[in-house]
């Protein structure tokens, strides 16, 4: 056995040995390095077999994993194709909001203003992960334990986003994997770490809801959305009051009033349809808007969407078996709003309001409003004084903007675009000055009805109320109940009177009839202190 130690590098002693030897993997690195050294004088033009084309062998190719990963992605649109043909329609991976819109088209006049596009990322949603973070912690003390979707659809967020933040958690130790869901994801509960910390976040704020939208987002949809920028004519005037008895002469001084879209007083008489009429002023615009669920302004979170104001009107359905439209659905999609408030509106109605035991604010009406009418109805005879609320708003509808205050104590500029109604039984010049006049440029008497109108408000209802029109009825009704006693007629009081006819008619175990005596009855009842 040779103990003779080794000279020079481990490569060159091995260079003296058969190559027989050598192990297979330096024999491919010294012939790479043989034909690398080739290629390189090629290159450079220096070698025998110098050649322009040998610039394609070093051309870009597609890397083996992109290869892949592009395999991967095709096998996958076509798993998805074979899915939604199973459920009874082809997958479209070009499906967009505009095309989940005009799938609507049964109920749909036309496409929506506004379309909210589905974020990316967190940036582009205007969110933090800690927001995120902070809304899934309190869901899953809530629930329990919930998987990876229902985290992404309480928060209406995209999943890809929120699973990325869960496994972030989980690696933190603030959540386990209780149990596996199906499509590639987990159903996770909280540790005790995390327990302890979703506790100390509720005691903050108890809201664990959809993410909320910016406010600089909010503002621009309602400038999309604002009923300013559309100018109804008269056929989107009488398809608004088509189900009203309105004559021309009204429906001229309602249209430029409601293209304004800025403020109009309707006063007159009791019972002759103010209100009717204020309710369906907004008919006359985009039938359709979309608003955030919430709105978030430096960590404080404050509802927009009321079910008692706002009427959702949500998309057709797809069809397949998922929901491949690329709609934020942090917005919902609602019927422009008619908000009517009466004699129970307050000064408190009208700031942002506070929850203290939940800590979630709750919007004001004319936020709620935006893009849709306002109807203050019954006019002065609020609790608050007509100055305090008029005060209010003098520089809103001036400027078009308000100002709020939020529990924090910072105060935001917000958008004050809506039609604002007031409806009153008094003068409007008794109620108001000068000043604030001016700023509600159309002031609208609503009159009573004249005979031959009243006529045809019977013949309107009394189909409605199963009733056969009876002229001579109707002529006793108005020779001795209105001419005799000079009493004016008023647009409620056919139908309010055919009502009390058909009451008598249940009570006798009659057949409903217009007679004379049922309308003396009527009568006798209904203008007892009239």
């Amino acid at each position: 056995m040779n103990n003779q130690p080794w000279v020079g590098s481990p490569l060159s002693n091995l260079r003296t040995h058969s190559p027989t030897l050598l192990p297979r993997s330096l024999l491919r690195l010294r012939m790479s390095n043989t034909a690398n050294d080739n290629l390189l004088e090629r290159l450079a033009g220096t070698g025998a077999q110098s050649d322009v084309a040998a610039w394609d062998a070093v051309a870009a190719t597609t890397p083996q994993h992109d290869q892949d990963r592009s395999q991967s992605d095709d096998k996958l649109a076509s798993l998805l194709d074979r899915i939604n043909k199973l459920a009874g329609t082809a997958a479209d991976p070009e499906l967009s909001a505009d095309a989940e819109l005009s799938a609507d088209a049964g109920t749909e006049s036309e496409p929506d203003a506004f379309v909210p596009a589905e974020p990316r990322t967190f940036a582009e949603a205007q969110l933090t992960e800690s927001e995120i973070e902070a809304l899934a912690l309190k869901y899953l003390l809530s629930r329990g334990d919930a998987s990876g979707r229902e985290v992404s659809e309480q928060v209406n967020l995209p999943f890809v986003l929120i699973d990325e933040l869960l496994r972030r958690l989980k690696f933190e130790q603030l959540l386990i994997y209780r149990d596996s869901a199906p499509m590639n994801d987990y159903v996770y509960q909280l540790t005790d770490v995390g327990r302890e910390r979703a506790r100390r976040l509720v005691e903050h704020c108890t809201y664990f809801g959809s993410a909320p939208v910016a406010l600089s987002d909010y503002i621009e949809s309602v400038k999309q959305q604002s009923m300013g920028e559309q100018h109804p004519e008269v056929e989107d005037l009488r398809r608004a009051f088509e189900d009203l008895l309105i004559n021309d002469r009204m429906l001229d001084r309602l249209g430029p009033a409601v293209n304004s879209g800025r403020g109009l007083f309707l006063f007159g008489a009791p019972g002759n349809g103010k209100t009717s009429i204020a309710e369906r002023v907004t008919k006359a615009f985009g039938e359709h808007i979309w608003i955030p669920r919430s709105i978030g302004v430096d960590g404080e979170i404050m509802r927009m969407f009321d079910p008692m104001n706002h009427e959702e009107v949500p998309l057709a359905k797809a069809g397949g078996l998922l929901d491949q439209t690329r709609i934020d659905k942090r917005w919902i999609r609602i019927k422009r709003p008619t908000i009517v408030v009466g004699g129970e509106l307050t000064m408190a109605n009208l700031e942002v309001s506070l929850n203290s035991s939940t800590g979630i604010s709750e919007s004001p009406l004319q936020l709620k409003s935006n893009c849709g009418t306002l109807v203050i109805d019954d006019f002065g005879r609020q609790k608050m004084s007509t100055d305090e609320l008029l005060n209010r708003w003098i520089v809103p509808l001036e400027k078009r903007y308000d100002y709020l205050n939020l529990p924090n104590g910072k105060k935001i500029q917000v958008p004050f675009d809506q039609l604002i109604i007031f409806s009153t039984n008094l003068e409007p010049k008794d109620l108001v000055d000068e000043a604030f006049l001016r700023r509600i440029p159309y002031k609208i008497e609503v009159t009573d009805p004249n005979e031959d109108e009243f006529r045809q408000l019977f013949k309107i209802f009394c189909p409605m109320m199963e009733f056969d029109y009876d002229a001579e009825a109707i002529n006793h009704l108005i020779e001795k109940h209105y001419k005799a006693v000079n009493r004016p007629f008023r647009n409620c009081q056919p139908r309010d009177l055919l009502l009390q006819v058909q009451n008598h008619c249940f009570y006798q175990g009659q057949p409903k009839r217009l007679t004379v005596e049922s309308f003396d009855f009527a009568a006798e009842n209904y203008f007892a202190v009239m």
